[in-house]
């Protein structure tokens, strides 16, 4: 599906827009450090509908309700705002989407206010319109428009968000994407893993295996059309790709030794894998349309978890080689070496932000959390504290992460999400139990 985007809502279309867009008000902004402890209150009516149409997802007006609704909740759970949603408000007439009640806006609070509209296209599409407005400037912030199948309203609600979003924290957007992880049931000693796939809030869920071979630390390709991971078919573990339109899988190196650990380059032509011979493990190279592997570490011990920069030309890696898990950052050709971690206790599971000045790592010792570091292991710090949270997987805009949490005596691990500021914790709803989660890019 492809969201087609215009600054200015046609007004032969929709009669709105009709008038050149305002100055963009520079009254109101969020504070992305300070903004958790004093989130921005923001209303966001009921999206209304110049004309009630039924659509393969319902009516017009009860999609307004809907997308204002997930705008809410995408902004919530962002910490930094304080919605005001549609439950709480009264019905904003078509008219005033483009022209609202300022003076009834300010009485209730809101700083911002969210507008918007859908209407039902000829062509069997939908046009959902969003609008930002500073409530006490009285001004337009930004506007834009997605047209999209009735069936991907979400996509345009979780696209209105990050308008929002992007114009008033200076952020990258990061709500229109997905995420796949490992959907686990059973007891601790027989646990089914199954590859699943759902939009970053929860909805739009879906398995992708059918659990008969435990797989691991699923990874996107940078065009989401391909997934990367461990399974164990036969019994034996090794890295495999999948193919989301096909749902057809195949093994990217044909070797008896154990693979894992896998994740793509940015550019997509290359898989990074750890592999296990003759009891070393290293880090290897391979094309991702197949062939030969090269080996990328020689030292003795575990080398794995491999993650590039996001230019691809260095990789961060976990390794033993000195005694204890720390991180390593070599360049992508395996040359310049070198540990950047040096605190107390053992470091897993790097990952590089989308960013590039960011290392996300677990860290463990008196249990596991979640943590950063610049780049040169400068400035870490701890964002959770719980007893087994792991596995970290940054946004698209390297603004939060992702990753799993085990209760204590459990064996059953959850999904959470947490900011940079290490207050702003979520627990990330999926029908089963979750571990091992990959963020992947913005959706195109």
């Amino acid at each position: 599906m492809k969201l087609i985007r215009t600054l200015l809502l046609a007004a032969v279309a929709t009669g709105i827009g009709a008038s050149p867009l305002p100055a963009l008000a520079q009254s109101i902004t969020v504070d992305i450090t300070g903004g958790i402890s004093s989130p921005m209150p923001i209303a966001i009516p009921s999206m209304p509908t110049p004309a009630i149409t039924p659509t393969a997802a319902g009516d017009t007006s009860a999609l307004g309700r809907q997308v204002a609704e997930v705008v809410t909740n995408d902004l919530r759970n962002s910490g930094l705002f304080q919605p005001i949603g549609p439950s709480a408000l009264g019905q904003v007439s078509f008219p005033q989407v483009t022209a609202p009640d300022f003076p009834h806006w300010v009485g209730t609070g809101a700083q911002a206010l969210v507008q918007g509209f859908v209407q039902a296209n000829g062509d069997g599409t939908i046009t959902v319109g969003c609008y930002l407005y500073d409530v006490f400037a009285g001004t337009e912030m930004t506007r834009q428009g997605f047209v999209v199948t009735p069936a991907n309203w979400r996509r345009a609600a979780h696209k209105c968000a990050d308008t929002v979003y992007t114009r008033l924290t200076g952020e990258g957007p990061y709500f229109d994407s997905r995420v796949v992880y490992v959907s686990e049931t059973g007891p601790k000693t027989k646990r089914i893993k199954r590859l699943a796939i759902m939009d970053q809030d929860g909805a739009n869920h879906r398995f992708l295996t059918n659990g008969q071979a435990i797989v691991l630390t699923p990874r996107f390709a940078p065009n989401q059309q391909t997934i990367v991971y461990m399974s164990f078919v036969n019994d034996q573990p090794r890295v495999y790709v999948y193919d989301v339109g096909s749902g057809r899988q195949r093994l990217v190196v044909n070797q008896p030794n154990m693979t894992f650990s896998p994740r793509f380059s940015p550019d997509g032509r290359f898989i990074v894998f750890s592999m296990a011979v003759n009891g070393n493990t290293d880090i290897y190279r391979v094309p991702t349309s197949g062939g030969a592997a090269t080996r990328l570490t020689t030292s003795p011990g575990i080398d794995t978890a491999p993650s590039y920069s996001p230019d691809g030309g260095r990789i961060v890696f976990e390794s033993d080689r000195s005694g204890t898990q720390q991180i390593y950052v070599m360049s992508a050709d395996g040359s310049g070496q070198n540990r950047i971690s040096f605190g107390s206790g053992r470091y897993a599971t790097p990952v590089w932000s989308p960013k590039g000045d960011l290392i996300a790592f677990t860290k463990i010792g008196g249990g596991f959390r979640i943590g950063i570091m610049g780049v040169d292991g400068s400035n870490e710090k701890i964002l959770t504290n719980a007893w087994q949270d792991e596995g970290p997987s940054w946004s698209p805009n390297g603004r939060v992460l992702m990753f799993f949490r085990t209760a204590q005596g459990s064996g059953k691990a959850d999904l959470w999400s947490v900011d940079l500021t290490g207050v702003n914790e979520k627990r990330v709803p999926t029908p089963l139990d979750g571990s091992d989660p990959a963020w992947g890019p913005l959706l195109p």
